[in-house]
């Protein structure tokens, strides 16, 4: 066994996408950041291993922007084919190429030891390298799903359904029990152009009616089969692997009365079984109580807190605690406003005071948890306490303490939605002359279109947008937000038909475009170009003096028109977002190998080419 010890500034711990948002933040924020996950893949629910869709706000032009749009765009760029293999591959390049962030795979973490009140380090055990990890940090955030720091820590939590009466909520039982949502084992389809039959293990379970599955069943291409679920009535953490067992034969069964039993199989015949998890995605579990715990009446009020920092708009989705075991409707989807906003004050512990959290186990009661705990809306939980927790280590204070409006600009800034809020632009924007029509939505601080209200300039490919200044200024840097399309949910395939759509990158977003400055004598000159954008948020660098400034966008991934939601001349610059590297011949890496480690076998024997294989003989 190997021992190791690492010092940072904040340790994540969990790498679903609360978590890798929560660490690329801090790291981006400036923070020297670890993240422990204790799977071979990023992505926790997301995953290859899970493949549950990212979900978030219901209504157009709700999505989740930020470090979860930025991913996703990666993704539409890199991945058309909806391979889950390259998603794991996109996930896994924005961690291990992000600079000041550190990833810990395959690595669980076991011990946490206190310095007073607040935690001092982690133990954590890596599997594939069988070495134990000693990492300290001024500030831990906890986004493991299942609060592992609220079992080896002081931190206070929750598990299960609160009394009715206690917060006042109407859809939570008249008694409080420990019951909660339970685990699903997906499954994926892929059709075909001849028949597949199916013999089922005879392990499975047997369904023989439409009763058995009464509720879900809804076609063979219509869903990822979510309601395979049990273990709500169980603990989703000590009993996880019987849970899991109970889900491989109670899915392998399903897929067998589908085949071969529901009356409508002959839809099924050249559909074949393309995967199947054998690790549940979780719901529920342990949730921490923080200065604050969201409710559902807080939802349906819509969050209007002063310490917005994130949002939510999935209805409060409340899954039957026996699952497939029940026999009537799997989910009450209750409503809820959307968007609605999540306050600072649930995301950081109670009486730990260097702890914060994010995902499904921040500080709501079960009621809240059943709207708050799809993926999208983690996602911007994440980034708001990495930004948190880096933010407390440069400012040399506690999570409670932090300067509230601070944070919330710097996640405005870095294309985090607040809703309520506006991104107001800077000194150097509100001092100049801004010509292009309608260049004044430029100004006006909203960074997305509302319901019938667009906030975009557009302007067909080759018109121009610029800043005119009385005197020579000083820029840093320009801040551009493009229109991504936020009514494209971005999500990865559930299902594969014979001819699927392939995802792209949206039409709308801009691909090519340039910045030309004026210098005190009148002359213009190009800055900055670009020729394959394929983001929504962009930062360039500049170092110039400038009396005008112009963007002229020449491409887009196919619309007529450009859409521009911010084009914002800097004073200071800070480079947040990397460029990831590009990858060196393979001749190249060979040559830093030592020339004693390249030589032929020393073994006396000649070397001959098998040319037959390894079972020729």
């Amino acid at each position: 066994m190997y021992e190791a010890t690492h010092e940072f500034d904040v340790c994540v711990i969990g790498g679903g996408m609360s978590g890798i948002c929560a660490a690329i933040a801090a790291a981006r924020n400036g923070a020297r950041t670890a993240l422990i996950h204790d799977r071979p893949v990023f992505g926790g629910n997301a995953s290859s291993e899970v493949r549950m869709w990212i979900c978030g706000a219901h209504g157009k032009n709700n999505k989740e922007t930020g470090i979860l749009e930025e991913i996703q765009l990666e993704n539409l760029y890199l991945n058309p084919a909806r391979s889950y293999s390259v998603w794991d591959s996109v996930l896994w390049s924005k961690i291990r190429f992000q600079p000041g962030l550190t990833p810990f795979l395959n690595c669980s973490c076991t011990e946490a030891a206190m310095d007073g009140e607040k935690i001092a380090s982690v133990r954590a055990w890596q599997l594939t390298s069988q070495t134990w990890h000693t990492i300290t940090a001024t500030q831990f955030i906890d986004c493991s799903g299942d609060s592992i720091l609220a079992e080896l820590t002081p931190a206070e939590y929750r598990i299960g359904r609160e009394a009715r009466a206690e917060f006042n909520e109407d859809i939570e039982p008249l008694e409080a029990d420990k019951k909660t949502m339970g685990n699903s084992l997906l499954i994926q389809l892929r059709r075909t152009d001849e028949p597949q039959p199916f013999t089922a293990p005879r392990w499975a379970y047997k369904f023989t009616s439409p009763d058995d599955v009464k509720y879900r069943v809804s076609g063979v291409s219509a869903h990822n089969f979510w309601w395979v679920e049990l273990g709500g009535i169980n603990d989703t953490i000590r009993d996880s692997e019987e849970i899991r067992d109970e889900l491989m034969r109670v899915s392998y069964g399903v897929w067998d009365y589908l085949k071969n039993r529901a009356p409508e199989r002959e839809k099924a015949t050249n559909w074949a079984l393309e995967w199947m998890g054998s690790l549940p995605g979780k719901r529920e579990s342990r949730r921490y109580i923080g200065d604050h715990i969201l409710t559902q009446n807080d939802i349906r009020a819509e969050g209007k807190f002063d310490d917005i920092v994130a949002y939510g708009g999935w209805s409060m989705d409340d899954h039957h605690p026996a699952g497939l075991l029940y026999p009537g409707r799997p989910t009450i989807f209750h409503p809820a406003p959307s968007p609605y906003g999540i306050p600072y004050r649930s995301l950081y512990s109670k009486n730990v005071p260097n702890l914060l959290f994010a995902g499904r186990n921040i500080s709501v009661t079960h009621a809240a948890l059943s709207s708050t705990r799809v993926m999208a809306t983690c996602a911007v939980i994440g980034q708001a306490v990495g930004t948190a927790a880096a933010l407390c280590v440069s400012e040399s204070c506690n999570p409670r303490d932090l300067d509230i409006a601070l944070l919330q600009e710097t996640l405005m800034d870095d294309d985090c939605w607040l809703p309520g809020k506006l991104h107001l632009p800077g000194t150097l924007s509100l001092s100049a002359t801004l010509c292009g029509d309608p260049a004044r939505r430029l100004l006006d601080g909203m960074e997305r279109d509302r319901e019938n209200e667009p906030h975009a300039w557009e302007a067909p490919l080759g018109e121009s947008v610029s800043y005119h200044w009385a005197t020579p200024q000083e820029l840093a840097g320009v801040r551009l937000v493009f229109d991504s399309d936020l009514s494209n949910t971005k999500r990865m395939a559930h299902v594969y038909p014979q001819s699927a759509n392939r995802c792209a990158v949206p039409d709308s977003l801009v691909k090519a475009f340039r910045l030309e400055a004026e210098d005190e004598s009148g002359t213009w000159s190009t800055v900055y170009s670009e020729d394959n954008n394929y983001q929504r948020l962009v930062l360039i660098p500049l170092s110039i003096q400038a009396t005008a400034l112009r963007l002229t966008c020449t491409e887009t991934w196919g619309d007529a028109l450009a859409r521009v939601f911010a084009f914002e001349p800097l004073a200071e610059f800070v480079p947040k977002i990397p460029a990831l590297p590009d990858g060196p011949s393979f001749a190249e890496v060979r040559a830093r190998i030592p020339t004693e480690d390249l030589a032929a076998p020393d073994n006396g024997l000649e070397e001959v080419a098998d040319t037959k294989g390894p079972h020729s003989a």
